[in-house]
């Protein structure tokens, strides 16, 4: 007995260190050769060697099946001999699978993160190879090559100041902060944050922002700000100057002075207008304005609007053609459409030259209501189109203002439109004129509409 658990004492610590070789990648000849050695030392301890062979054998042969998962821990044969041995891998096992699950899981959580951001983020080694992304980021860049991992920054994005800050960050820890543009198709202004890793990590990790809105909003603004000072600047100027001219002693002057004072007159309405309009266009970005929906004949909006500008248009000896069924009729504020009508109407008339035509056609398609207002005009070339609704927006702007109007009138359209549920399209090649589509919620089925 004495001589048995000495073997035993000298068997199972050595099959614990083979198995977790085994169990760890390493060859199954070390831990054969393991237990070789222990037969060694068994047999110096008196023990049969045929007897102690057999049983290495038959232990090594569990112990390989074990690691390879072909067989389980519960499937040995529980001996006072394998006992301690049995019991070291049941610890063993569950403690690897419980850490594997909590790596697995902590993996997918973080996983989910990076996706879910609508920021961009990719993290290289120190080398500055890109190991790591997420799908924001693939959407930002879609890359020729289809793969970000194993990219250098200067293959994905030819920027030197981006590959520069990577290689600062990598090298020197340094953090910077970068605007670039990637241009293409459809451009994009990205904003940049680099800074290393961290935590005597090696490597870097880059944030993209996508500020492509907020540079076209900013822009937006600017012009805004310098277009409504020129066009306040132009009426006040002639206001002025008329009225010290009429100081300066035209007022007693019988033939010049009426004239001043009609063009002083006029400019005043003209600066009005403008007033009123940047007014109402303010309430509606501010959804201030409140709309009654209800349901509109369209016909009957159509003729009240044409009603506006009939005298403008016989003056120019125009024709007006109104073609919606009375049947068609719209799901919105009256006093909307009437405007969104009137503005159109203006804009067709006032571009169309003399002896020219407007032609205005309702239909119900695909559900709404589809309202089109054509005209024989100068049209507008493709450049423009996008940005036709945008405030103050002028696709010849002296020709413009010699025809009068604020130059908020579609942009008006376009915010009334977006209230009421609706849009607005426009389609236009330059000297064969333009159609405006206006689309509305429809309140009848296409048998009324057409009726």
């Amino acid at each position: 007995m004495p001589l048995r658990s000495t073997l035993l004492a000298l068997l199972v610590p050595a099959l614990l260190v083979g198995t977790l070789l085994v169990l760890f990648g390493h060859p199954t000849g070390a831990l054969a050769a393991g237990l070789v050695t222990l037969a060694g030392s068994a047999l110096a301890l008196g023990t049969s060697r045929v007897a102690m062979e057999r049983q290495l054998r038959a232990l090594t042969q569990k112990t390989q099946s074990l690691a390879e998962g072909v067989m389980s821990p519960a499937s040995l044969e529980r001996t006072d001999d394998l006992a301690q041995l049995e019991d070291a891998i049941d610890t063993l096992d569950d403690r690897l699978s419980t850490r594997n699950a909590a790596l697995n899981q902590e993996a997918r959580i973080l996983t989910a993160v990076l996706d879910g951001m609508a920021e961009g983020l990719w993290v290289t080694d120190a080398e500055g190879t890109v190991v790591r992304h997420n799908d924001a980021l693939a959407e930002m860049l879609r890359p020729a090559q289809g793969a970000i991992v194993g990219q250098r920054p200067l293959a994905l994005i030819r920027n030197e100041a981006l590959n520069d800050a990577v290689a600062r960050a990598c090298q020197e820890g340094a953090s910077t902060r970068l605007e670039l543009t990637l241009e293409g198709l459809f451009s994009r202004t990205l904003a940049v944050r680099v800074t290393p890793v961290g935590r005597d990590l090696p490597g870097s990790a880059a944030v993209f922002h996508d500020v492509t809105e907020l540079r076209r909003l900013e822009k937006v603004r600017k012009d805004f700000v310098a277009n409504v000072s020129h066009e306040l600047r132009t009426p006040i100027t002639a206001i002025r100057g008329y009225a010290e001219t009429l100081q300066g002693g035209a007022l007693n002057d019988a033939q010049a002075a009426p004239r001043m004072v009609e063009i002083i007159h006029r400019q005043s309405e003209r600066l009005s207008e403008l007033v009123e309009d940047l007014l109402e266009l303010s309430r509606l970005e501010a959804r201030e304005m409140t709309f009654q929906r209800a349901e509109v004949p369209l016909a009957l909006a159509l003729s009240r609007a044409a009603e506006g500008v009939r005298p403008k248009a016989e003056g120019k000896n125009q024709q007006l053609g109104l073609h919606i069924p009375p049947g068609l009729v719209a799901l919105g504020d009256g006093r909307a459409i009437e405007q969104v009508l009137l503005n159109l109407l203006d804009n067709a008339v006032k571009y169309t030259p003399s002896g020219g035509r407007v032609d205005v056609d309702g239909a119900y398609e695909g559900g709404r209501c589809v309202v089109r207002v054509r005209d024989t005009g100068v049209g507008i070339e493709p450049k423009h189109l996008s940005r036709i609704f945008e405030r103050f927006y002028r696709v010849d702007k002296g020709r413009s203002r010699d025809m009068g109007g604020t130059g908020l009138g579609l942009s008006i359209v376009k915010h009334l439109m977006g209230a009421m549920d609706g849009e607005v399209k426009v389609e236009s090649q330059p000297n064969e004129g333009s159609t405006f589509v206006i689309f509305l919620p429809s309140a009848a089925g296409p048998t009324a509409a057409t009726g």
